[in-house]
């Protein structure tokens, strides 16, 4: 398969648009955390867990329209997505677990740190899986 230097632009573009939308995303987790922490007394990896569903559910829209312009119907992108961000959900919270509750890590530095590892599993489901152009969008049921 070649890779064209168009195809790379395409998904650097991609990629660019993804983390602009993922700002608003992690924005809410991130004051999901701090509130969760420090007003509600919630443990930092319950908080960090509630802040990234909220921060997930969030982002799908404008991942849909404006990140991938998917021409994927809802039907077909939501669950792709929201797998995909339920595996991000898992590595989110256990990150989280095992770098607070056993290397004590600072709650902010352990989120900060997960985040980056998330923004990447997070685009490449989405890009190649979840958003994925289909060939034939009346065929996408069984894609």
């Amino acid at each position: 398969m070649k890779i064209s230097t168009v195809s790379l632009l395409a998904v650097g573009g991609r990629f660019v648009r993804f983390a602009v939308v993922g700002a608003s995303g992690t924005a809410i987790q991130y004051i999901v955390l701090g509130l969760g922490v420090e007003w509600v007394h919630w443990s930092p990896v319950d908080a960090s867990a509630a802040g990234y569903i909220l921060g997930s559910i969030s982002n799908y829209g404008l991942n849909h329209a404006f990140t991938f312009r998917s021409a994927r119907r809802h039907s077909s992108a939501a669950p792709r997505y929201f797998m995909v961000l339920g595996i991000g959900w898992l590595i989110n919270t256990g990150s989280m677990a095992i770098l607070v509750n056993a290397v004590h890590v600072n709650y902010w530095i352990a989120q900060i740190f997960v985040t980056s590892f998330g923004l990447i599993w997070n685009f490449l489901g989405s890009h190649f899986w979840a958003f994925r152009e289909v060939a034939n969008p009346a065929a996408e049921i069984i894609d």
